[in-house]
């Protein structure tokens, strides 16, 4: 990123000048035309997260793929090994004894028509919905809700599964979502600014190595085509993955 070069577009100007000072203070401690390590590059980032509060650590990927084609969407999910620093509170929609498992594995959430009456009401209090299978057909009808907010259970996920104690044991110890957008590009948050540089590193490496096992078959040329961790405040800052190409 870095701060104003002949490259720098009037539009780039005119948002930059938009930004406040802390924000292009941070721009200028980045090398526009750099790609550097991931562990200069979570350096970078610490250092450009200048907040008040703990910033997230985000991943932004562009990957060679189409989304428009049915054989090269990517969705999946992945439990960081660090967990992302957020603790993320679970709705399960679940009935009898999968609803007290539910319960007792620390789901925040539990029930069956009267949450999904509530929510189709526009309560939204969650992070992550899980239900079981047999839960759907009710569930179903909260597409028009849920959908938006990419809160839909999805087997892709993990998120429609009978086994509802693995699945909220698994989001409470950090498991992140990712959806490749219209455009070809994921973001994903990969811990917090107040992590060690060991936690993050380990945590992008899981996160690349599981997009890379994720590519399509359909997916033709280079598939990751480039990398950049920010904080959630900060500038991006673009990492060599000339060792992670595929």
């Amino acid at each position: 990123m870095g701060g104003l070069t002949d490259k720098t577009t009037i539009k780039e100007e005119t948002t930059l000048a938009r930004k406040g000072k802390k924000y292009q203070d941070a721009l200028k401690l980045v090398d526009r035309e750099k790609v550097y390590s991931v562990k200069e590059a979570i350096e970078l980032v610490k250092k450009t997260a200048t907040a008040n509060f703990d910033e997230t650590v985000e991943l932004a990927a562009r990957l060679g793929v189409d989304p428009k084609k049915a054989d090269q969407q990517i969705r999946g999910a992945v439990v960081l090994p660090n967990g992302t620093g957020k603790t993320q509170s679970v709705l399960v929609f679940a009935k009898g004894d999968k609803a007290k498992e539910a319960e007792a594995a620390g789901a925040d959430f539990v029930g069956e028509e009267d949450l999904i009456n509530k929510v189709n009401q526009g309560w939204l209090d969650f992070d992550v919905v899980v239900a079981t299978p047999d839960m759907m057909a009710q569930v179903g009808k909260l597409g028009r809700v849920l959908g938006p907010k990419g809160l839909m259970p999805n087997p892709k996920t993990g998120t429609v599964t009978f086994d509802v104690e693995k699945a909220v044991n698994e989001i409470k110890a950090g498991k992140v979502e990712y959806r490749v957008e219209k455009a070809g590009n994921i973001h994903v948050p990969i811990g917090k600014v107040s992590f060690g540089d060991d936690q993050l590193v380990e945590n992008f490496k899981t996160m690349i190595d599981t997009l890379l096992k994720a590519k399509p078959a359909a997916s033709k040329g280079t598939y990751l085509r480039n990398v950049s961790l920010s904080a959630t405040m900060g500038p991006g800052v673009k990492i060599n993955i000339s060792e992670f190409k595929l």
